[in-house]
């Protein structure tokens, strides 16, 4: 199998595997006072050092939680419900390419907690645009913003830095999600707070995944600044700070944390090797099927991510079809219930309808090669006749 939908999961790392099976074989509850629960304890709080040494941040504001769903959950319902209560202010401000785990928290707020919903729209590369940002966080009724480091679909890097800049500006919270864009991209929670200045608002809750960057999956974090007022979802226990409660995963955060430390430690090597691969790849594909767009071709991006538009043809026919010859993508469309929707970050892009149906997302990882690159060149011009011929479908979802 060619696997290249690292963006959707990564392979689990050799010495993540590793850690997590010494780390199961020590039996305790972290929250137990016996030496039994301290030495789980001991493992866990090791874990948490590790994991904000890379994230930058003190370990304290590391908060574990099942995953980056979780954490953005936590981020945005948190600080929008500790915000309604203290400032009575009610808008969400977020851009209209985020990722479902943050449209469908916001969607929830809206139509269960009365939340108004401000929508910041994109480029045709996927990139935010901050002056409609401004507007929108200057508004004097932004209670929280949230923005996705970077787009998941395309993998268009997004200003972080000025947009945490003019949150810290109208005195709004931001949630960054950068559970695709942690191991990947250099990122400092630090430094982003600081050149922002907080003096109320700017960043103070950012999101990440340990399966994004080859942890297990089952495991995230959210890493809240001190200051930050956060409700909790999870109630019962009080533990990390009382944001989220329950028994912990010493194991699990372990298992994280290496993983992490080793992603940054590979971060300026691998991504210059990705980005040769990810050039191969879209010069072949716009040699062998001319009619092919690249989307954000020119904009700075993730170093793994080939997002391509092959017009007249399904992006799920391809998807199977590359499947048959054993290679691994994704259209980058939500799929909901089984029913495959056109993607919204394409139609939020104005590339319309056809072309958000007609996409296709390839993902490099730590373990793509060449051969891999040159298995999909191979089976792509073949694969794209095949469902060009089919035709699109005209079926509408409902």
């Amino acid at each position: 199998m060619v696997y290249l939908d690292h963006a959707a999961t990564t392979p689990l790392r050799p010495q993540a595997r590793d850690a997590w099976l010494e780390a199961t074989a020590i039996v305790g509850n972290a929250s137990s006072i016996h030496g039994a629960g301290q030495a789980a304890r001991r493992v866990l709080e090791d874990a948490r050092e590790r994991l904000a040494a890379v994230l930058d941040c003190d370990p304290i504001e590391v908060v574990f939680t099942s995953g980056g769903t979780e954490s953005v959950n936590l981020g945005i319902a948190g600080l929008y419900r500790g915000r309604r209560e203290t400032t009575g202010r009610s808008t969400i401000v977020a851009s209209t390419a985020e990722h479902h785990a943050t449209i469908d928290t916001v969607a929830w707020l809206h139509a269960h907690e009365v939340a108004d919903v401000e929508w910041v729209p994109v480029d045709r590369d996927a990139r935010l645009d901050l002056d409609a940002w401004v507007m929108a966080v200057d508004s004097g009724d932004a209670a929280v913003a949230t923005l996705l480091a970077a787009n998941n679909e395309i993998g268009t890097l997004q200003p972080v830095a000025a947009a945490s800049a003019f949150c810290a500006d109208a005195r709004v919270p931001l949630h960054l999600d950068a559970v695709g864009a942690f191991g990947h991209v250099p990122l400092s929670f630090r430094r982003l707070r600081t050149d922002s200045g907080s003096r109320g608002g700017g960043l103070v809750a950012l999101s990440v995944a340990s399966h994004k960057l080859g942890g297990p999956a089952g495991v995230g974090a959210l890493v809240v600044a001190r200051e930050a007022r956060v409700e909790p979802l999870v109630h019962g226990g009080g533990q990390q700070r009382g944001l989220r409660s329950g028994t912990q995963d010493p194991a699990g955060a372990m298992a994280f944390a290496v993983a992490a430390q080793l992603a940054i430690s590979e971060l300026e090597t691998e991504s210059v090797r990705l980005r040769a691969l990810r050039d191969h790849l879209e010069s072949g594909i716009v040699a062998a099927i001319p009619q092919a767009r690249i989307s954000a071709s020119s904009a700075d991006r993730l170093p793994g991510h080939v997002h391509v538009v092959l017009p007249g043809a399904q992006g799920d026919s391809l998807l199977l079809l590359l499947d048959m010859a054993g290679i691994a993508v994704s259209t980058g469309s939500a799929c909901q219930a089984g029913t495959p929707e056109p993607s919204h970050v394409v139609l939020a892009m104005g590339l319309g309808d056809a072309a958000a149906r007609s996409a296709l997302r390839f993902t490099l990882g730590r373990t793509t090669t060449v051969k891999d690159v040159d298995a999909v060149l191979a089976a792509l011009p073949e694969a794209y006749e095949q469902a060009r011929r089919a035709g699109m479908s005209s079926r509408v979802v409902r």
